[in-house]
């Protein structure tokens, strides 16, 4: 017997809608804050096992990378398998690889566990549960991301001391192998994740229909996994189903919005990586340069907050894509003036500024892209959008520590 299925005509805005943002922002609490919080391993690494700048540098990058260029396949699998099963199947490819780094013997050792096995693990969760929240909210779309998205932050801002103190009491080893039980609760994340039907995703099940009039049109509409467009998508019509979840890529739009994404990418990544061992550089101590990323990490929250809020007003609704440029751009002049900042007092400014504007634009990610390719194709976008974070995030972090390195 077919299970019957609610059909929601728009989103709900509310209700288990919360818990949704509630998962969310614990995702990328263990996703992108634990990424972050790599940069404090890497002088550690860097001693440990005798190498330079560049090569050390590539840890993060691979991190990043496997996330970014991995993230199509947690979609694949959100769509068409299950939201629940793919970010739990995440949260324990992450958790082993954090586990397995804290037996490492070699920096190489390190590239294949922390770096392509926890970032395997990361894009399998992060953005199907991106994509969860735009499926739940649309009125207060915005806030409810900048809410979600908080979770880098505020993560980094607890994790970030947390960490130090870790690696200090237990050495490194010990803080990864902590760190991979605290990722595991990935898993809980996923069970969060109810999937939703709505009316908008329906419509392609419809014209699927028409489409292939010879396919059987049961009365009642099918239980979906996550996302509808996998309610048929079997043999005949699985050519008919791709073609109509990534239809998005031929919109002018999307095109402009990937190439600014691509961009954009290139330059977000260093400061991350390079923050602490740069304050280390200068003579700041090591509690102090962990504070930093503290500082950027909470004022990270109040970016993604406050823009969230201000572009759910009426008056900014229809211009957010001009809002996420404006962060764009004010994130990379703050960049410029790193190099001129030498203390600690004045790299707190910087750390307030640039993390600031960070959390603005990165809250504002997914709800232009929805706001371009619509709810249903959220998923398969973000998929896309992420993938292209992919080579910017591996390659600019070790030219980043070549630049450094030639001019030291």
């Amino acid at each position: 017997m077919t299970k019957k299925t609610i059909l929601h005509t728009a989103p709900p805005d509310g209700g288990w809608g919360w818990m949704i943002v509630i998962g969310c922002f614990l995702v990328t609490v263990c996703t992108r804050a634990v990424t972050r919080c790599i940069s404090i391993f890497f002088v550690e690494f860097q001693v440990y096992f005798g190498q330079d700048y560049s090569r050390t540098a590539w840890i993060h990058s691979i991190v990043d990378c496997a996330t970014m260029l991995c993230a199509p396949l947690g979609s694949y699998v959100s769509n068409h398998v299950s939201c629940q099963v793919g970010i739990m199947l995440g949260g324990l490819l992450a958790s082993t690889g954090l586990v397995l780094s804290s037996f490492a013997t070699s920096l190489e050792y390190l590239y294949l566990t922390l770096g392509v096995l926890t970032g395997l693990g990361f894009a399998l969760c992060y953005s199907p549960a991106i994509a969860m929240v735009g499926k739940y909210f649309d009125k207060r779309k915005a806030l409810a991301y900048g809410i979600a998205m908080s979770g880098s932050g505020i993560g980094t801002f607890i994790l970030a001391p947390v960490v130090q103190l870790l690696i200090e009491q237990f050495s490194w080893r010990g803080a990864l192998l902590i760190l991979g039980g605290f990722v595991s609760n990935l898993c809980v994340c996923g069970a969060l994740m109810r999937p939703i039907n709505l009316k908008e995703d329906f419509a392609h099940y419809s014209l699927k229909q028409e489409h292939n009039p010879n396919e059987p049109n049961e009365s009642t509409i099918p239980s979906s996994k996550c996302s509808p467009l996998s309610l048929d998508c079997t043999h005949k019509s699985l050519c008919y189903c791709s073609q109509k979840e990534y239809s998005f890529l031929l919109k002018p739009d999307f095109i402009i919005l990937a190439i600014s994404f691509l961009f954009l990418a290139y330059g977000c990544s260093p400061p991350f990586v390079y923050l602490v061992p740069y304050a280390l550089s200068v003579g700041v101590s090591h509690q102090q340069a962990a504070f930093l990323m503290s500082i950027l990490g909470v004022i990270d929250i109040v970016g993604n907050v406050s823009f969230g809020w201000l572009t759910d007003r009426r008056f900014l609704k229809n211009h957010r894509y001009a809002c996420y440029l404006i962060a764009v751009g004010l994130d990379g002049l703050s960049c410029l003036f790193l190099p001129i900042l030498r203390c600690f007092e004045l790299l707190v400014p910087f750390s307030v500024t640039f993390g600031y504007f960070d959390g603005a634009y990165v809250a504002l990610i997914p709800v232009v892209t929805g706001d371009v390719v619509g709810t249903t194709s959220l998923s398969s976008a973000l998929g896309v959008v992420f993938f292209l974070h992919a080579v910017p995030y591996l390659v600019s972090p070790p030219i980043s520590g070549m630049l450094a390195s030639s001019f030291t």
